[in-house]
């Protein structure tokens, strides 16, 4: 059912975020029909904004007070993001989907609006009702299955901006492909990064500022655990706060490649089987993922890009000793990239480099001392039990002394939402100074 959104509304109005709000209901209900045609005019793309009419596109029946125009481009938009995440599910979609999308509340007769849609849509929210035919039980102790239905219609309800229409789209599709969108986290979060599906890579983070703030505030006084958001009693439409870290987890999860992996199979087992938890696929990566979901609450930006900035576990460190030198390729686009090295701060360590490398499309080669302001420079940063020390400079080559002990990690130093246009790559070789 839907839940209280208290004090998101207000959030909404006042533009602090994109809004974020949507509800599910899968209530136990007759057969439902298909979208039929209601009783407003055929909308052409001339038509001026402020009167309801009907738009069609292949997979889309819109009924909206947007302009004709306004009412293509987002149908448009809505095709590209169901085409991208049938793909991502390998499901296409069952039928069409039906979609309010209110402009201004007043241009819609009385009594041509279902009163909850109505209702989430004043509050800067969005609503997707889904009807259909239960298919087995949901005891009340066992929240992490939520129950499945057959035959379903799901019928969305939106405000005009922002990518809410997106969002709940992403509702829809689940329910009418899968009977069901999931438990809390997933359905929300994966929700969240259908409004943000766009043309071409979607690999790096877009989404509203505000949001990223929150999440980059937040996660320096009070992280939200994985616990935390994996939480079967959590309830949709809770808080804006809550879906912007199922968003986070989500989206590292999918686009991180240590774990994408198993996210996709895990999620179509949630939308079919429902028989495997969070737990159940990752509980051997369950340290991994903690640090790297905590990694990328502190550094995430728009343009900030999880697959670039994963970090390669598969590598074994050793301690240096006598002449034993390790070589390693250090690429310019990728994040922090492991020596194989273990040092100690007690000890003195010689460096060599070769090779050279670019910031931007085109840019000017430089090698591993960086430019005057310390940008492209190589660094290094020890790291002791999943925990990180402060990156110090490496740059050239020479001799150094670490500030700690632990294991060597290095990398190109640039912004991390400006990883994806590096090129270039330095070789280091580093040994016991005699």
């Amino acid at each position: 059912m839907v839940r209280s959104i208290s004090g998101i509304a207000a959030l909404a109005r006042m533009g602090f975020i994109a809004v974020i709000v949507a509800g599910i209901s899968l209530p136990s209900l007759a057969w439902a029909q298909d979208p039929k045609p209601s009783a407003f005019p055929q909308g052409k793309l001339a038509d001026p904004a402020g009167t309801p009419r009907d738009y069609r596109s292949q997979w889309f029946f819109l009924h909206t007070d947007l302009s004709g125009k306004e009412a293509k481009d987002l149908l448009d938009r809505l095709e590209k993001m169901l085409a991208l995440v049938s793909r991502y599910w390998g499901k296409p979609p069952q039928k069409m989907i039906e979609t309010y999308v209110i402009k201004d509340m007043k241009a819609w007769p009385a009594g041509s609006l279902d009163e909850r849609g109505a209702s989430m849509v004043a509050a800067g929210g969005g609503l997707t009702v889904s009807l259909g035919i239960p298919l087995g039980p949901n005891g009340p102790d066992d929240p992490s299955k939520p129950r499945k239905f057959g035959n379903v219609t799901a019928v969305c309800y939106c405000g005009a901006d922002h990518g809410t229409p997106q969002h709940e789209a992403v509702h829809a599709y689940c329910a009418q492909t899968f009977g069901t969108t999931g438990p809390v986290w997933y359905s929300e979060g994966m929700a969240e990064m259908g409004q943000y599906f766009r043309d071409g890579d979607n690999r790096d983070v877009q989404i509203h500022p505000g949001v990223a703030e929150y999440l980059l505030t937040e996660g320096r006084k009070n992280i939200k655990s994985l616990r935390g958001i994996v939480n079967n009693r959590e309830q949709t439409g809770d808080s804006w706060q809550n879906y912007a870290w199922r968003w986070a987890l989500c989206h590292l999860l999918a686009n991180n490649p240590n774990y994408a992996n198993r996210f996709r199979p895990l999620g179509l087992d949630i939308l079919t089987t429902q028989n495997r938890t969070f737990e159940q696929t990752y509980g051997d990566q369950a340290d991994h993922i903690s640090f790297e979901y905590k990694f990328f609450i502190a550094h995430m930006c728009n343009g900030f890009r999880c697959d670039l900035a994963a970090f390669d576990w598969s590598k074994k460190f050793l301690a240096l000793q006598g002449s034993v030198a390790r070589n390693v390729t250090v690429l310019a686009e990728r994040g922090w990239q492991p020596t194989q090295a273990t040092v100690a701060s007690d000890k003195n360590y010689e460096l060599a480099t070769s090779g050279s490398w670019t910031l931007s499309k085109g840019g000017d080669a430089i090698g591993p001392a960086g430019t005057s302001d310390g940008k492209g420079r190589l660094v290094g940063m020890i790291m002791k039990e999943f925990e990180m020390g402060e990156p110090f400079d490496l740059g050239a080559g020479g001799d150094f002394t670490p500030p700690e002990n632990g294991n060597l990690w290095v990398r190109c130093r640039d912004e991390w939402a400006e990883l994806g246009d590096n090129k270039g790559k330095v070789t280091l070789t580093i040994r016991l100074k005699k």
